[in-house]
């Protein structure tokens, strides 16, 4: 089942009795489960409600037998116990694994009794094919929440916006996740104090972006290498003291704009070499907007010229570690060179 059609569902208050919610949608994922724990209703921890992990999975067969005494049904909720991984080729099967052929056969046998007393939630970072993945996507709901897309982010950013009543036009919305990255937790965070800001019937604008949201660093490395492309001298300075000036430590400002140039160098190869650059900078689908800031970037260097800041920005790392230069000194220093 994809997300949205899970969340359609849990708005209607349709409530399976099993569920594999797994992937890297932490966010969505959470919420979710929320909304199932809302619906399932009043829980008591050890009578109605049960949670397992890794360390009690043993005890999963049984939690689902015993009664739920006083109440009508049980909510299972199994957090990362690893039932999902691809199963070893020892002839010798682990415990897990063994756990695992117990539970599918119980489930086999009894899920006409389990599912009118039980609701199973397995939630996973990842889950691979297997028989209780095949048995789950059979008899219940599997829903892998995969990095959401640009336009299913901006669209959810849209709502919550249209929910107070408003605006937000589509490229200020895209500047937004531009600059406040593509976690969604942060990005409901971020957009509730512009909507507290703008206030009903009011308007977002780029301005109030920039001056009451939280940039990721990530962005600012932008921001500074479109003007050191641009040969902008006091423009890059201050953006790098701006990043100083709120605290965010030197060495990782270092780290990121390594990584920043030697994106840039990949891409400089994947242009030349007519390859994609999504695959070559291994960009995850909610990071595809990316792209064409990362060429127009690539454009203003030659590939030399990144080599060698990519060797002076190790030089560097060096020199600051064994005491020879200071490492904001040095920076300034490289921007200069290259303005």
């Amino acid at each position: 089942m994809k997300v949205e059609d899970l969340e359609k569902d849990l708005k209607h208050e349709n409530l399976n009795s099993l569920y594999l919610l797994y992937g890297e949608e932490k966010f969505l994922l959470e919420n979710c489960l929320k909304k199932i724990k809302n619906i399932f209703g009043e829980t008591l921890k050890g009578i109605n409600y049960i949670t397992i992990d890794e360390n009690n999975l043993q005890e999963i067969i049984s939690d689902i037998e015993t009664p739920s005494f006083g109440y009508e049904k049980k909510l299972i909720i199994a957090k990362n116990t690893g039932l999902f991984k691809k199963e070893t080729k020892k002839k010798v099967k682990t415990d897990k694994e063994n756990i695992k052929t117990k539970l599918l056969d119980y489930l086999n046998k009894n899920f006409e009794e389990i599912k009118n007393s039980v609701v199973i939630v397995f939630v996973e970072e990842e889950a691979d094919k297997c028989e209780l993945l095949q048995f789950i996507d059979k008899n219940g709901i599997v829903c892998n929440f995969e990095f959401q897309k640009p336009n299913q982010i901006q669209a959810r950013i849209k709502n919550i916006a249209n929910a107070y009543k408003v605006n937000i036009d589509l490229p200020t919305l895209s500047y937004f996740i531009e600059c406040c990255g593509t976690n969604q937790q942060e990005l409901v965070n971020e957009i509730r104090k512009l909507i507290e800001y703008a206030g009903e019937n009011g308007t977002i604008t780029k301005e109030d972006i920039d001056n009451l949201s939280i940039k990721k660093i990530e962005t600012v490395i932008f921001d500074l290498t479109d003007s050191l492309g641009r040969k902008n001298t006091k423009k890059a300075i201050e953006v790098l003291r701006n990043l100083i000036l709120a605290k965010e430590p030197v060495q990782k400002i270092l780290i990121t704009l390594y990584n920043h140039f030697k994106k840039l160098y990949l891409v400089k190869i994947a242009i030349k070499n007519n390859k994609d650059i999504i695959y070559a900078l291994d960009l995850k689908p909610n990071q595809t907007f990316l792209v064409n800031k990362y060429k127009m970037q690539a454009g203003y260097f030659k590939s030399q010229e990144i080599r060698t800041i990519l060797k002076e920005l190790t030089d560097l790392d060096y020199k600051y570690k064994i005491g020879l230069i200071d490492l904001n000194v040095g920076f300034e220093a490289i921007l200069c060179t290259y303005c």
